[in-house]
């Protein structure tokens, strides 16, 4: 298994949670549409994790609050563990192991990658509740300092 997921396999036992299992799918080359999606997360604490697809899978944060629909607005979204592409169907409740809850689709769509640095993204989001110009800037913020972002409208 390719070390992306090893962190997502790791925290989960599948057969129990009925979560996705953990397949990287190769990318296609060309004129490929890149997805991201939102889950609103009903677990031990309501979050929402914003998810998008890169190098063949989800790269994940988790957004404690609902995601930034207007300027002004800044968000803590502290990067989770990448999760497989089949993740950004998924919908249900995730029985035992890692995340356990109700697990909903709140938006989806495509989004275009305007820059990326190791201490920042720019994209393009283009779905029914987002979009426009977004920015995830890293951050020290929070008690996870190495994984925290703020994430904003432009």
């Amino acid at each position: 298994m390719s070390s992306k997921l090893l962190a997502y396999k790791s925290k989960r036992n599948l057969k129990k949670s009925g979560e996705p299992i953990a397949i990287i799918k190769k990318e296609k080359i060309g004129n490929k549409r890149i997805i991201f999606v939102i889950h609103n997360h009903y677990a031990s604490h309501h979050h929402y994790d914003l998810r998008l697809e890169m190098s063949g899978v989800l790269k994940s944060w988790a957004v404690p609050k609902e995601p930034p629909r207007a300027k002004g607005i800044k968000r803590l979204a502290i990067q989770v563990e990448d999760h497989p592409l089949s993740y950004a169907k998924f919908q249900g409740e995730i029985k035992e192991g890692y995340g356990k809850g109700i697990v909903k689709i709140w938006d989806k769509g495509t989004y275009e990658l305007i820059d990326k640095t190791s201490k920042k993204l720019i994209i393009k989001l283009n779905g029914k509740k987002l979009k426009g110009e977004y920015v995830l800037v890293k951050t020290k913020y929070g008690n996870k300092p190495e994984k925290s972002w703020l994430w904003f409208k432009v």
